[in-house]
């Protein structure tokens, strides 16, 4: 019995996994946050942007803020054997998508959240609305950046 139980070994496979997975689905987390908000106020009563702003923040952020942590968590660790620019352009990277996120994104959401819910869709509402959308198509296209200097680095894209 002791023959077929093997002891665990270290390798990159779990945290490799880990990160290509948290990066997918915050990249698809912030990909649905925007067409989502794009599409419903294009198209959606004002009752449907208050029902949007309210599933951005809750179960939204909660998804959201867990993946980037995770994906830029997994990454470092990752990268600590690395080097080279693909390594260093994903790290330099990184910080920024967390302060955007952290420092913009977050308090937008906050924000529109509770104004939708009081009904004040009002010039304030629509230029918070504008600094988030852009901040996250930011993010999603450094998000993004860093999918495919991943896959560069993998060996997946040439």
């Amino acid at each position: 019995m002791h023959g077929l139980i093997r002891p665990i070994e270290r390798t990159t496979t779990m945290p490799k996994r880990a990160h290509l997975i948290a990066g997918i689905l915050a990249s698809l987390c912030m990909a649905t946050f925007l067409v989502s908000t794009l599409l419903v106020e294009l198209f959606g009563a004002q009752t449907a942007v208050a029902q949007l702003k309210s599933l951005i923040v809750t179960p939204g952020l909660w998804i959201l803020i867990p993946t980037i942590a995770a994906a830029g968590g997994s990454g470092m660790l990752l990268s600590r054997s690395r080097r080279g620019r693909l390594v260093d352009a994903k790290k330099k990277r990184m910080p920024f998508i967390a302060a955007n996120g952290l420092l913009v994104l977050v308090p937008c959401a906050i924000f529109l959240n509770r104004w939708a819910a009081g009904g004040a869709f009002d010039t304030p509402f629509y230029g918070v609305q504008a600094i988030e959308l852009i901040a996250g198509a930011i993010n999603l296209t450094l998000m993004s950046l860093n999918a495919r200097d991943g896959l560069r680095m993998a060996g997946r894209l040439r």
